[in-house]
Parts: C-alpha cells; sequence; structure tokens
C-alpha cells in the first residue's frame, strides 16, 4: 500500500477529495465528490429552473411553518459539515425500467443531500478508513483460537476480510498516522479537539482525515469490500425491478393457460403498448432527473412540485394521439399478422387505455420522490400493488370468467393504483415539503423541458423498437411462433432483472470512487462488477439450459409451442451470458461519465448487426425463431466487445478530472 513514510504532515483545508478549494461558497457548493461525479451539466435545466424562479418571484411567497424550521437547523447541523464525499444517488433509469433498459444516463443538479444520506457517506468515509488502518477497528482485535476453529476462522478472515494489507502482510497493524496541521483559513481552536475525534472517526474531522489520506494516496480498497458494497447497492434495486416486471408478466402466465392464440395476442399487445405509449413515457420522463435534481439542489424545494405538474400535464396531452392509434390498431396490426391475433391484441389495447394517464402520473411520480433521496417509496408502492396485480388477474381471468379481457383490466386498475400509492406515501410519510401546491406556471416555459426530454425518449423507443420488430416477425411465421415468442420474451425479461441491478450498482460505485478521485479503487471495482456479471450470467445459463423443458410449462400446455420455446432456449441461455457482461460493460461507461459511447454503440449493433443477422437466420436459412435470437446473441456480444475495450482504452484519471470539473462549476 502506497503510505505515507512516518508523520507526514497535510495541511488541512476546505475543499473536495481532489484538494480544490472552496473559496466560501454557500453550503449547495459542499464538497460533494460523490453525490455529482456523474452529472453532466445542463444547460437547459439552468435556463428553466432561472425562468420559473422569475415568475415565482411574482407570486406569494411560501412562509415557513414551525416543522420547517425545525428541519431547516437540523439540516444546517449537517451541512456545516463538510463533505461528505462517498454518497451518490442511483441513476433514475435503475427504478422501473424493463428489458431493454439503456437511457441517456443520469443528470443531477447540485447535490443536496437527506440526512440519511449524509449518515451513508459518513459510514462509507469510516469504512474505507478503517480498512486502510487509518482509523482504529470498529470491534478490538481478539486474539485467534487455537485448534481447528482457530484455523478455519484464520481462513474465513483471509478469504472475506476487507481490509487491506500492509507491505508487512498483517491485517491488524495500525498504519502511520496522518497529522492534520492547520493553515492560514483553518480555525485554531477547533484543531487539536478535531485531530483528537479524528482517532475514533469523529464526524467534526473526518473530512480532514479522509482528504488527507486521498492526497497521500493511502485510500485502497479490496474486492472483498466491493462485493460486499456492490450486493448492497443492488439487493434492494433487485426486489424493486422484479417487482415492477411483474406486472406486465403476470398478465402473460394468466392469459396463457386459456390458448396459443391468447399467449402470442398479450405478447404482441404488450410490445405494442411499450413501443407507442410506455417508453416514450420512460425516456421523456427522465428528463425529471435532471429538472427535479437541479430544483432541489436550488434550495426551492417547491419548484421540484413545479417541474412533476409540467411534465404530467405535457404526457397527458400526448396520450390524445396514442389513444387514437389504440382505438385504431386492430386494422394496422392485421396488416402485418393474422387477423385473429391483430384482433385480440387491439381489444387489450382499448382496455388497458384507461391505465395510461395513470401510468404517466407514476412514472413523473417516481422522479419527484427519487429527487428527494426517498428511492425506497417506489419500492414499498410495488410491494403492495404487484401482489395485488396478481390477485385481480386471478379474480378476472379465472374466478369471474371474463378471460383474455380480464388480464388488461386488472393491469389498467393496477397502474391507477400506482399514483394513488405514491401520493399516499408522499403525503403520510415523506416528500410532501417539495410539493408546493398546484401553479399556473406550470402552464407554461415547455421549451426548454421538451429540448431536454426528447434526445432521452429516442434513445428508450430506438432500442424498444429493435425488439417489436422481432415480435412482429415471429408473427409472421405462424401463431405458434408468435405464443413461443412471447415465453422467450418474457423469460430473458425476467432474467434480465439480476444482472441489470447489478450494473446499476457496479456504475454507482465506480462513480462514487471516480468523483472522490480514487482511480485505482475504481478499477477495483470495476473487474469485481465485471466477474459478478460473469457469474450472474453463467446462472442464468444454467438456470435456462437445465429447465428449457419445464420453463415452457408455466405458460402454456400446447406441446408445438413448448417444443419451440425448448429448441430456442439454448441459444436464449447463451444470450444470457452476453447479455449480463453488456450490463455490466454498460454500467461501467456509465460510472466513468462515457455513456454517449454505449448509447451509440448499442443501437449500432441492434440495427446493423443483431437485426440483419436474425432475418438472415430466420426468413433466408429457414432457422425460425432460433434465427431471431441468434442474431441478437451475436449482436450483443459484439456490443460488450466494444464497450469492454473502450473502458480499457479509456484514460480513468481524465475521467476523475472532468467530474472533479463537474463537482466544482456545478
Amino acid at each position: 500500500m502506497a503510505s505515507s513514510p512516518g508523520n507526514r504532515p497535510i495541511p488541512a483545508k476546505n475543499s473536495s477529495a481532489t484538494g480544490t478549494a472552496n473559496n466560501g461558497h454557500n453550503h449547495h457548493d459542499i464538497q460533494s465528490a460523490f453525490a455529482s461525479s456523474f452529472r453532466s451539466s445542463s444547460p437547459l435545466a439552468q435556463e428553466l429552473l432561472a425562468r420559473d424562479l422569475a415568475e415565482c418571484s411574482d407570486e406569494e411567497e411560501v412562509t415557513p411553518t414551525d416543522s420547517d424550521a425545525i428541519e431547516e437547523a437540523e439540516e444546517d447541523e449537517y451541512e456545516d459539515m463538510p463533505g461528505p464525499t462517498l454518497y451518490r444517488r442511483p441513476s433514475g433509469i435503475a427504478f422501473g425500467t424493463t428489458r431493454p433498459a439503456l437511457g441517456p444516463g443520469a443528470l443531477e443538479g447540485p447535490p443536496v443531500l437527506t440526512r440519511s444520506e449524509r449518515a451513508h457517506s459518513r459510514d462509507a468515509e469510516r469504512s474505507l478508513l478503517r480498512d486502510n488502518h487509518i482509523l482504529p477497528p470498529k470491534h478490538e482485535h481478539r486474539a485467534q483460537k487455537g485448534g481447528l476453529s482457530g484455523k478455519v476462522s484464520a481462513l474465513y478472515k483471509r478469504l472475506f476480510s476487507t481490509k487491506v494489507r500492509l507491505p508487512s502482510g498483517d491485517e491488524e497493524a495500525q498504519a502511520p498516522r496522518i497529522l492534520v496541521v492547520p493553515d492560514e483559513t483553518a480555525p485554531l481552536l477547533v484543531s487539536h479537539r478535531r485531530s483528537s475525534a479524528g482517532q475514533h472517526g469523529g464526524r467534526d474531522s473526518l473530512n480532514e482525515q479522509w482528504n488527507a489520506a486521498v492526497a497521500t494516496g493511502q485510500i485502497k480498497t479490496t474486492w472483498q469490500r466491493e462485493a460486499k458494497t456492490i450486493a448492497i447497492y443492488s439487493r434492494s434495486l433487485i426486489v424493486t425491478f422484479l417487482l415492477q416486471y411483474s406486472l406486465n408478466v403476470t398478465s402473460i402466465f394468466a392469459v396463457g393457460k386459456l390458448g396459443t392464440l391468447e399467449l402470442g395476442a398479450v405478447s404482441l399487445a404488450t410490445m405494442t403498448a411499450n413501443i407507442t405509449c410506455y417508453a416514450p413515457i420512460q425516456g421523456l420522463a427522465t428528463s425529471l432527473d435532471t429538472l427535479c435534481a437541479q430544483a432541489f439542489g436550488s434550495g426551492h424545494k417547491h419548484l421540484v412540485g413545479l417541474q412533476l405538474q409540467r411534465m404530467t400535464y405535457f404526457l397527458l396531452l400526448l396520450l390524445i394521439p396514442v389513444a387514437v392509434v389504440w382505438l385504431n390498431a386492430e386494422p394496422i396490426l392485421a396488416s402485418m399478422i393474422a387477423k385473429d391475433s391483430a384482433a385480440l391484441a387491439a381489444n387489450y389495447l382499448r382496455i388497458v387505455m384507461f391505465g395510461a394517464p395513470a401510468y404517466a402520473a407514476f412514472e413523473g411520480g417516481k422522479r419527484f420522490v427519487q429527487a428527494q433521496g426517498l428511492f425506497h417509496a417506489t419500492t414499498y408502492v410495488l410491494l403492495i400493488a404487484a401482489p395485488t396485480n396478481m390477485l385481480l388477474n386471478w379474480l378476472f381471468v379465472w374466478k369471474f370468467g371474463l378471460g383474455f379481457n380480464g388480464a388488461p383490466l386488472a393491469v389498467a386498475i393496477t397502474q391507477n393504483m400506482l399514483p394513488l400509492l405514491l401520493f399516499f406515501y408522499v403525503w403520510k410519510v415523506d416528500g410532501s415539503e417539495a410539493w408546493g401546491g398546484f401553479r399556473w406556471a406550470a402552464l407554461k416555459n415547455w421549451g426548454p423541458m421538451i429540448r431536454l426530454a426528447l434526445p432521452g425518449m429516442v434513445m428508450v423507443v430506438a432500442e424498444w423498437f429493435a425488439f417489436e420488430i422481432l415480435t412482429l416477425a415471429s408473427g409472421r411465421m405462424g401463431v405458434e411462433f408468435l405464443a413461443a415468442q412471447s415465453v422467450l420474451v418474457t423469460v430473458t425479461g425476467v432474467t434480465f432483472q439480476l444482472p441489470f441491478p447489478l450494473s446499476i450498482a457496479g456504475s454507482t460505485r465506480v462513480a462514487n470512487l471516480i468523483g472522490a478521485n480514487l482511480v485505482d479503487a475504481a478499477k477495483t471495482s470495476a473487474k469485481v462488477t465485471i466477474v459478478g456479471g460473469v457469474l450472474v450470467g453463467l446462472f442464468n445459463v444454467t438456470l435456462l439450459a437445465t429447465f428449457r423443458y419445464h420453463i415452457p410449462l408455466l405458460f402454456t400446455q400446447n406441446r408445438e409451442v413448448i417444443e419451440l420455446v425448448a429448441q430456442t432456449l439454448p441459444v436464449c441461455a447463451v444470450m444470457q451470458l452476453f447479455d449480463g457482461m453488456a450490463a455490466m460493460s454498460h454500467g461501467l461507461l456509465r460510472g466513468i461519465g462515457h455513456q454517449e459511447f454505449g448509447g451509440y454503440a448499442n443501437l449500432v449493433c441492434y440495427y446493423l448487426v443483431a437485426l440483419p443477422i436474425s432475418f438472415g437466420l430466420g426468413f433466408g436459412l429457414n432457422w425460425k425463431l432460433i434465427g431471431l435470437w441468434f442474431g441478437v446473441t451475436v449482436g450483443l456480444l459484439i456490443v460488450s466487445l466494444a464497450e469492454y475495450w473502450y473502458t480499457w482504452r479509456v484514460d480513468w484519471h481524465q475521467a476523475a478530472k472532468e467530474a472533479e470539473h463537474r463537482n466544482t462549476t456545478g
């Protein structure tokens, strides 16, 4: 480990982890390399914020209540603490995006963290300082026991201990102390108290100890620490993803038992709803990741609610042409696939249309709570909505005998539940202080919002459209092939909910370390993320290959469909490995702030590689579904190799400098 020799004095300074001077900025310029390490500047968002502030200045000022004053005092207590440097919120695209999922990347405003987030940051700093022997261990070291139990304990510690090994090989030794010497700007009377408290990780000295350790290159990490951190980051994301994806999967499970025609039709209807409505809404709503975060970060929390209102009105207006298309979907679909499948799919769309406005409101509402750091709000909502959706599908499709029409009815009711549950959470639990009430200003200044939202929509829709083309292509092969494609898309969509959350966790951790100028630690975390993606991919490969004749039985009893799925699942199983690798590589690109390359690489590989190969093999060589999925597999292999090559060649130190520049100019 590269530690400083002896007691090397390091001047204390009010700066970020990379040593940039604060120069007396207000509390919104607090050094926060972690929080804003992956933020792209957004002049459009700043322009819109300035307009909103000008509009609201003419309105009646919001009078703070006693509870607001108490909360503000509590915030000031934490704002007076330098830092934090080791916390960053996950990207907004991490919540509720179904497969495929790309998105334009996270765009955040000036970092203003909640008390809970600041506590997480402090814990992360202390953990790394303890791992590097700069702070005393959390628990006193106990002498090793003898005998077999002692050997087992020593082996376990050697394998899973998160502490960095010193040159002597001793994990328990204390590294040379860093003396924090006050400079001409530091308070004189508190330096001794801070230095003493720093030995125990006191919060009033933690920032000085952290900055000094980073400046002298003492902060290293281990694969054990990174594996533990990424596992903690990803576990709640996996639960959230699976819950939201279950809203679509449940309908396919419920309808699949009715017959082959119904199974294919529900898949076609779901994909059509995705490409014409849900994907555009998700893409447009990603602009709120920037707008709401910058409004919250500016200190004018009521403007978060204003951005939500403006986007919701915009999305509701866009649903008018969507409704026209869905009401006339039958002749459009019939021109591409069999008339019977088209009729059922069109009927599904007509019913599920009643849930589309609520879906738009929920997508905006998710960004509203995420901008405030309330990421568990969505999880709590889905913990109620997902089981309710399963119950409604069973009741409507089977118990009440509504058959195929029961599935879209259950979806529509569930979609209307989502924003209501989220509203109840904000009203009764947390997040209401950012609302600010209904405002006429929400009907103005739409131009910057739309210009910011369109790139996100184009990126998301373009990727969804590639998979819609494959579904339509399978429909031209016959009803059985469309039904088999429905099973394959659903199964691979479920398995994708494992590597994608892991990639989000990895990108967050890498962004954190890059933003704190810990490049070597970021590379260690990246390696752990890649290995984790490979392991998850191999797990999915084994699962699909082993149960390829059992999985289709969950959806249908049709022998021909089961055989088609079983024949194609080995190709889909191999795809899982490359799917996991591609998810990890794109996550790493997001982490170092180069997600644009991943976006273009994905689109090129989908449209110039995957689709031509799929059509050439599927129709030209008559490989049918195997050919369609083989093309996707090749495309994912190429995009993962291209992204790993780019990640290996890119200058990570330059990425850290770019993150520092974004932090200081944010």
